[in-house]
């Protein structure tokens, strides 16, 4: 059919729909009327964070949009967060899932996206136990020391060259390099991390793509058709980390077939056995997809907060000077930072703390749908064909929590108990509820000793013809929140 015919025959069809899909669901939140058959589509723009943070300053801090057929409900202050969050948390425990997640192979065997049913509690149960719980992050601290000297190796050599260094890029590397060491025991980045842009490229396409405006999840009954190639796109992405993942079980099940010690006992061998267990869910294709998701949590969220930590630092001297003095007192000059130095490092932590503030990982927490009809505020909350977004980017900025909302200013942490473990609900960058991060404890271990490191042996400055004044932040989009313009700065090796 030509593209002239086709177009307003989409439109009419699109209209006819809209008709018929109306909700008759009274007391909603209040909302933007919207355009006919779009609604509210073409506002969103390229930061949705954003547009719905100046929506919310209209119609409030909960709020009704029509985004083409899809009802979405937006929590946008600290109050009706938490009536979501942790009120009505049993209610709101299941995923509403984006089209590009079901290109994956396996989508259901997700541990981010699939209902909070017996199947998504049994891969966080051997998650929290096997992976994040205290005994075994401290067992693994070696690890974490180990992967972390090897950036700061790595970083000496551009100091001999005097190159600058692409932060966001050797960040991710090391926490690839950890993920795979804690789930492989191998590196899947070679040590001069020149295979990391690969993973980066393969991972920031799928967080991009799932963060895209995608007309299949607002006219659902277009989702066979993927008009905007999305699915197409992002599904060569999953199948190449699958294959990554495949040759790497191969390796282990042959060993194990022949009775080689492995000297593993990682988390690769503790999803093999549970694929042994009679009446076990787990198996060789259901696995691939829970490990996906802890890799793409586990090194693109701490290697971008890291990132952005940084790029504050630069862009504010003072501050990074601050942080550098405590180090220097505390560690001394060039020394290697551990783990069990960062509770003596109180400024080091606030600094983190309003990174996290400032750029949320997760802009946009997951998106959720009510299992039924349920009482928000006041408002009613469907549960038929609803998302329910929280914008904790937005919540960070609340000005009736946080003083100069827009200003990095790490102070304002001190001599608070204001904490991310989903209590404080004016500050969640993990999320809160049953469906907290379940990372969360590993990723502060790996960005403070991250952070701390870089400042501890290197000195740092911009590449020639940028300022701290000129210093590019803005914000690129996704399922995650990463610095647009990749942040470069020149080591400067720190004498001991």
């Amino acid at each position: 059919m030509e593209l002239y015919m086709f177009v307003p025959s989409l439109l009419l069809l699109l209209l006819v729909l809209s008709f018929f899909h109306r909700s008759p669901t009274r007391n909603l939140p209040p909302g933007p009327t919207g355009l006919p058959i779009l609604g509210s589509l073409l506002g969103l723009g390229s930061h949705p964070n954003q547009s719905l943070y100046e929506l919310s300053k209209l119609y409030g801090p909960i709020m009704t949009l029509r985004l083409g057929s899809v009802t979405t409900i937006v929590v946008s202050s600290p109050e009706a967060a938490q009536q979501v969050l942790q009120i009505h948390d049993r209610t709101f425990s299941d995923r509403y899932v984006p089209d590009v997640i079901t290109s994956q192979p396996n989508p259901e065997a997700t541990l981010a996206w699939v209902p909070g049913d017996h199947r998504w509690r049994s891969r966080r149960r051997i998650c929290s136990t096997q992976l994040f719980s205290v005994p075994r992050l401290n067992s693994l601290q070696h690890l974490r020391h180990q992967k972390v000297q090897q950036l700061v190796l790595h970083i000496k050599k551009h100091c001999v060259s005097g190159s600058q260094v692409d932060i966001g890029q050797i960040a991710f590397a090391t926490t690839l390099n950890l993920m795979s060491n804690t789930i492989f025991s191998i590196d899947i980045v070679d040590p001069e991390f020149n295979t990391a842009q690969e993973f980066k490229d393969l991972i920031w396409s799928i967080m991009e793509d799932a963060g895209k405006p995608n007309l299949s999840d607002y006219f659902p009954v277009f989702r066979r058709f993927d008009f905007q190639g999305i699915k197409r796109h992002i599904r060569s992405a999953y199948l190449r980390l699958h294959q990554v993942f495949d040759e790497i079980i191969d390796k282990r099940l042959e060993s194990r077939k022949l009775g080689l010690e492995t000297n593993n006992g990682d988390f690769l061998d503790v999803l093999l056995d549970q694929c042994q267990v009679d009446g076990s869910d787990f198996n060789r294709q259901t696995i691939k997809p829970l490990i996906l998701d802890l890799f793409i949590a586990g090194s693109d969220t701490s290697a971008i907060t890291t990132e952005w930590a940084m790029a504050e630092l630069l862009k504010k001297p003072d501050i990074l000077q601050k942080a550098k003095k405590e180090l220097t007192d505390v560690i001394g000059t060039g020394q290697e930072v551990k783990e069990s130095d960062i509770d003596r490092l109180p400024y080091l932590q606030v600094v983190v703390k309003e990174t996290m503030r400032l750029h949320p990982a997760v802009p946009l927490l997951l998106p959720y749908k009510a299992r039924n009809g349920v009482q928000v505020c006041g408002y009613t909350i469907p549960a038929k064909d609803t998302q329910v977004l929280v914008n904790a980017w937005a919540i960070s900025r609340d000005p009736n929590y946080w003083n100069d909302p827009f200003t990095f200013f790490p102070e304002r942490f001190l001599g608070t108990n204001l904490d991310y473990k989903g209590q404080d609900f004016e500050y969640i960058p993990f999320g809160a509820g049953r469906r907290i991060c379940p990372g969360l404890p590993l990723a502060l271990r790996m960005v403070h000793l991250m952070v701390a490191s870089i400042i501890n042996s290197f000195d740092w400055k911009l590449p020639e013809g940028t300022s701290p004044e000129n210093l590019d932040m803005e914000e690129q989009f996704g399922v995650t929140l990463k610095k647009a313009v990749p942040l470069c700065a020149v080591p400067i090796l720190e004498k001991k």
